[in-house]
Protein backbone atom coordinates (compact mmCIF):
# COMPACT_ATOMS: atom_id res chain seq x y z
CA UNK A 1 0.00 0.00 0.00
CA UNK A 2 1.13 3.14 -0.69
CA UNK A 3 1.56 6.31 1.64
CA UNK A 4 -1.54 8.26 0.89
CA UNK A 5 -5.03 6.07 1.88
CA UNK A 6 -7.47 5.36 -1.38
CA UNK A 7 -9.83 7.74 0.21
CA UNK A 8 -7.56 10.81 0.06
CA UNK A 9 -6.64 9.91 -3.11
CA UNK A 10 -9.99 10.00 -4.34
CA UNK A 11 -10.55 13.33 -2.92
CA UNK A 12 -7.70 15.04 -4.49
CA UNK A 13 -9.14 13.49 -7.88
CA UNK A 14 -12.71 14.92 -7.57
CA UNK A 15 -10.51 18.36 -6.90
CA UNK A 16 -8.03 18.26 -9.79
CA UNK A 17 -11.20 16.56 -12.38
CA UNK A 18 -13.40 19.59 -11.46
CA UNK A 19 -10.60 22.16 -11.63
CA UNK A 20 -9.42 20.57 -14.80
CA UNK A 21 -13.16 21.05 -16.35
CA UNK A 22 -13.26 24.73 -15.31
CA UNK A 23 -9.95 25.25 -16.70
CA UNK A 24 -10.36 23.61 -20.14
CA UNK A 25 -14.50 22.75 -20.71
CA UNK A 26 -13.34 19.09 -20.99
CA UNK A 27 -13.89 16.27 -18.51
CA UNK A 28 -10.67 13.97 -17.36
CA UNK A 29 -12.08 10.37 -17.79
CA UNK A 30 -12.02 9.25 -13.78
CA UNK A 31 -15.86 9.15 -13.23
CA UNK A 32 -15.56 5.48 -13.47
CA UNK A 33 -13.10 4.59 -10.92
CA UNK A 34 -14.76 7.65 -8.71
CA UNK A 35 -18.33 5.88 -8.88
CA UNK A 36 -16.58 2.53 -8.47
CA UNK A 37 -14.88 3.55 -4.98
CA UNK A 38 -18.30 5.46 -3.96
CA UNK A 39 -20.77 2.62 -4.50
CA UNK A 40 -18.38 0.22 -2.56
CA UNK A 41 -18.39 2.33 0.39
CA UNK A 42 -21.68 3.99 0.17
CA UNK A 43 -23.66 0.38 -0.37
CA UNK A 44 -20.58 -2.02 1.62
CA UNK A 45 -20.43 -3.73 -1.92
CA UNK A 46 -17.40 -6.34 -1.81
CA UNK A 47 -15.19 -5.23 -4.65
CA UNK A 48 -13.95 -7.58 -7.20
CA UNK A 49 -10.51 -7.90 -5.76
CA UNK A 50 -9.67 -11.05 -8.56
CA UNK A 51 -10.16 -8.62 -12.06
CA UNK A 52 -12.77 -10.79 -13.04
CA UNK A 53 -14.44 -9.16 -16.50
CA UNK A 54 -17.94 -8.07 -16.41
CA UNK A 55 -18.35 -6.42 -12.80
CA UNK A 56 -17.07 -4.05 -10.52
CA UNK A 57 -18.23 -5.41 -7.04
CA UNK A 58 -20.80 -7.97 -5.65
CA UNK A 59 -23.83 -7.14 -3.61
CA UNK A 60 -25.18 -9.20 -0.76
CA UNK A 61 -28.98 -8.11 -0.19
CA UNK A 62 -31.75 -10.11 0.43
CA UNK A 63 -29.86 -13.25 0.75
CA UNK A 64 -28.37 -12.78 -2.88
CA UNK A 65 -24.99 -12.07 -4.00
CA UNK A 66 -25.11 -9.92 -7.12
CA UNK A 67 -22.06 -9.51 -9.42
CA UNK A 68 -22.71 -5.74 -10.62
CA UNK A 69 -21.31 -3.87 -12.79
CA UNK A 70 -21.20 0.22 -11.70
CA UNK A 71 -21.01 3.29 -13.81
CA UNK A 72 -20.75 6.89 -13.23
CA UNK A 73 -22.65 9.82 -14.74
CA UNK A 74 -21.65 13.30 -13.72
CA UNK A 75 -24.45 15.86 -14.36
CA UNK A 76 -22.96 19.39 -15.28
CA UNK A 77 -26.02 20.89 -15.88
CA UNK A 78 -29.21 19.80 -14.73
CA UNK A 79 -31.35 21.47 -17.60
CA UNK A 80 -30.16 19.30 -20.61
CA UNK A 81 -31.59 15.99 -20.85
CA UNK A 82 -30.49 13.38 -22.93
CA UNK A 83 -27.84 11.81 -20.68
CA UNK A 84 -26.45 8.35 -21.24
CA UNK A 85 -25.52 5.42 -19.28
CA UNK A 86 -22.29 4.35 -20.40
CA UNK A 87 -21.55 1.34 -22.83
CA UNK A 88 -22.85 -1.80 -20.60
CA UNK A 89 -21.18 -5.20 -21.84
CA UNK A 90 -24.21 -7.43 -22.01
CA UNK A 91 -21.91 -10.41 -23.15
CA UNK A 92 -20.43 -10.78 -20.02
CA UNK A 93 -20.89 -12.18 -16.49
CA UNK A 94 -23.24 -10.16 -14.36
CA UNK A 95 -26.95 -9.50 -12.24
CA UNK A 96 -27.38 -5.88 -12.30
CA UNK A 97 -26.08 -2.39 -12.79
CA UNK A 98 -25.57 0.44 -10.17
CA UNK A 99 -25.61 4.09 -11.52
CA UNK A 100 -23.60 6.30 -9.32
CA UNK A 101 -25.28 10.06 -10.13
CA UNK A 102 -22.88 12.67 -8.97
CA UNK A 103 -22.83 16.33 -9.44
CA UNK A 104 -20.37 18.63 -11.06
CA UNK A 105 -18.15 18.63 -8.21
CA UNK A 106 -17.99 15.05 -8.77
CA UNK A 107 -20.06 14.01 -5.68
CA UNK A 108 -22.34 11.38 -5.35
CA UNK A 109 -25.98 12.34 -5.17
CA UNK A 110 -27.88 9.43 -5.92
CA UNK A 111 -27.78 5.73 -6.39
CA UNK A 112 -29.72 3.13 -8.30
CA UNK A 113 -29.51 -0.31 -9.11
CA UNK A 114 -31.23 -2.26 -12.39
CA UNK A 115 -31.76 -6.24 -12.78
CA UNK A 116 -30.17 -7.66 -15.68
CA UNK A 117 -33.51 -8.97 -16.65
CA UNK A 118 -34.78 -5.36 -16.67
CA UNK A 119 -31.90 -3.57 -18.63
CA UNK A 120 -32.03 -6.21 -21.10
CA UNK A 121 -35.32 -6.35 -22.51
CA UNK A 122 -35.08 -2.09 -22.82
CA UNK A 123 -32.13 -2.58 -24.70
CA UNK A 124 -33.62 -5.14 -26.64
CA UNK A 125 -36.66 -3.03 -27.79
CA UNK A 126 -34.09 -0.17 -28.43
CA UNK A 127 -32.42 -2.86 -30.75
CA UNK A 128 -35.63 -3.55 -32.63
CA UNK A 129 -36.31 -0.13 -33.45
CA UNK A 130 -33.37 0.25 -35.09
CA UNK A 131 -31.19 2.04 -32.10
CA UNK A 132 -27.86 1.59 -31.02
CA UNK A 133 -29.12 0.21 -28.09
CA UNK A 134 -28.11 2.77 -25.63
CA UNK A 135 -29.59 3.66 -22.53
CA UNK A 136 -30.97 6.98 -21.19
CA UNK A 137 -30.24 7.87 -17.65
CA UNK A 138 -34.11 8.73 -17.42
CA UNK A 139 -34.67 5.32 -19.11
CA UNK A 140 -32.03 3.54 -16.39
CA UNK A 141 -34.20 5.47 -13.44
CA UNK A 142 -37.85 4.19 -14.69
CA UNK A 143 -36.38 0.41 -14.45
CA UNK A 144 -34.25 0.35 -11.17
CA UNK A 145 -34.16 0.80 -7.26
CA UNK A 146 -33.10 4.04 -5.57
CA UNK A 147 -30.53 2.56 -3.12
CA UNK A 148 -29.09 5.87 -1.64
CA UNK A 149 -29.59 9.71 -1.89
CA UNK A 150 -27.37 12.17 -0.31
CA UNK A 151 -30.06 13.58 1.50
CA UNK A 152 -31.29 10.85 2.87
CA UNK A 153 -28.89 8.14 2.71
CA UNK A 154 -29.31 4.29 2.47
CA UNK A 155 -33.21 4.42 1.08
CA UNK A 156 -35.51 1.74 3.04
CA UNK A 157 -36.86 0.40 0.15
CA UNK A 158 -33.76 -1.12 -1.46
CA UNK A 159 -34.19 -4.47 -3.29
Amino acid sequence: MGIYSVNKLIAETRRIAKEYRLATGKTLPVTPEIAINDAISILELSPNDENIPGYDATYDVAGESLKVQIKGRVIFNEKRSGHRLGQIKTEQEWDAIVLVIMNADFMPEEIYMAKRDDIMEVLEEKRKNNKKGAMTIAQFKLISDLLWTEQNGLELNTI
